[in-house]
């Protein structure tokens, strides 16, 4: 039944006997973690042969004629290069192959943004007063803090089915030169599972802003991470902007952390001849070369781009299941109840579940009271900042199924829970 409308005998009935499982909850002693989207060890597994294409007998010179134990090739190796652009879309002369983190990537190119003019008559970005940059909410905390570290003044946008608000993207943008750049997970959003629709990434590529430096960066991290039979289709966002002659304004990410090992994975980044000209030259002052072995090592296990996308069909037979569990339990505990609405995603690493308005804070204290730790209410939004108090990003991937279903039945009783308080009151 609808908890708007009970009549208040009913919710106090309905929280007495939710407060009295809850209490029961607690005495299991639970200690079960859906914090953050990381692998489980079923899928760390999975990359466990990668460990035994390299050996002492093995061949380390590439096709660039380089030994990839030793310094060289700043960009990476060229097969590394062109698996990246596969996964990319692009040439491969536009990768740039680094460490383990496109994270670590994304940072050091807002870094480069800030301390060098990425494009002519326009200044590093630490001279710009009041700069500004575009958050689609709800989106990614990490994307979030890096920006509030450099200083930015970051702007909501509201995420719809389609991707973000593209009225309010082309009117801020065109309208303001201190707005500077644009977060963007186009496929399967973090923590949505929104793929940006393809009138979303032509107006992206579009886009007509007032700042010459103005750029979107792309973090397209869970580009081939399906669930379902129907995956998702994006648009290629580097022919689009090549097509407007805007090449200049997308630089594109992505990695093998949710791919093969997360803390020993590669990443990659991809942009235009202009954009890659400047930011090559202040890696040349902070590295020499990346990790060639371990670049090596993900081509030799992989072969090609779509020996790639076979291991990641072994992925999503081990997180199929699990977005099951999270999505059975929604439906068969709080469909119901009028309170909650959530996503359903075809790929990707999340669900995203919106509570009653002014109870996602004490949803997660609840679980977390009852031994079930998940991301902090608000952390999707800049400055951890959810003006509704609403949004709760789900992670199904790390736990076990058995304790996965047990962390469910532990959220949707502290969703109704937190939910009958609030109407009470």
């Amino acid at each position: 039944m609808r908890y708007s409308d009970c009549n208040r005998e009913y919710l106090e009935k309905e929280y007495k006997n939710l407060l009295m499982r809850f209490e029961n909850i607690k005495g299991m002693g639970l200690s079960l973690n859906m914090a953050r989207g990381k692998p489980g060890k079923e899928q760390l597994d999975l990359s466990l042969p990668m460990l035994d294409v390299l050996n002492s007998s093995s061949a380390f010179v590439g096709d660039d004629g380089i030994d990839c134990r030793n310094y060289g090739l700043l960009d990476g190796i060229s097969e590394c290069k062109k698996l990246f652009g596969e996964v990319l879309g692009v040439d491969s002369d536009l990768v740039m192959v680094g460490g383990c983190s496109s994270l670590n990537m994304m940072f050091d190119t807002i870094s480069c943004m800030m301390t060098a003019s990425i494009t002519d008559g326009c200044k590093p970005w630490y001279e710009v007063k009041n700069r500004k940059f575009l958050c689609p909410v709800p989106g990614y905390d990490r994307h979030f803090s890096i920006t509030e570290y450099y200083g930015f003044e970051m702007i909501p946008i509201p995420m719809s089915e389609n991707g973000p608000d593209m009225d309010m993207v082309e009117k801020l943008v065109s309208e303001d030169d201190s707005i500077k750049g644009i977060w963007c997970v186009p496929k399967y959003s973090n923590p949505q599972g929104i793929t940006y629709s393809d009138e979303t990434v032509k107006r992206f590529a579009t886009l007509k802003p007032a700042a010459k430096d103005f750029r979107i960066i792309w973090d397209n991290a869970y580009c081939i991470h399906e669930i379902n039979d129907t995956p998702d289709e994006l648009l290629n966002i580097m022919d689009e902007c090549k097509k407007t002659g805007n090449e200049d304004l997308p630089i594109l990410f992505c990695s093998t952390s949710k791919i093969t090992f997360p803390g020993s994975g590669v990443a990659a980044m991809a942009a235009s001849e202009n954009n890659m000209k400047v930011f090559k030259e202040r890696y040349n002052y902070q590295v020499i070369s990346y990790d060639k072995l371990n670049m090596l090592r993900h081509v030799l296990f992989f072969k090609d781009y779509n020996g790639m996308l076979d291991h990641m069909q072994k992925h999503k037979a081990v997180l199929k299941p699990k977005f099951d569990i999270v999505l059975d339990a929604l439906n068969t505990q709080l469909s119901d109840t009028g309170v909650v609405t959530w996503t359903n995603p075809n790929g990707g690493y999340f669900v995203s579940v919106d509570v009653l308005d002014g109870t996602a804070k004490r949803v997660v204290a609840l679980c977390k009271e009852a031994g079930v730790v998940l991301t902090g209410a608000g952390a999707t939004y800049p400055l951890g900042n959810d003006p509704h108090d609403s949004n709760i990003r789900i992670a199904p991937t790390f736990p076990p199924n058995d304790e996965l279903k047990t962390a469910m039945d532990v959220f949707c009783i502290c969703t109704k829970l937190a939910a009958c308080e609030k109407l009470l009151k």
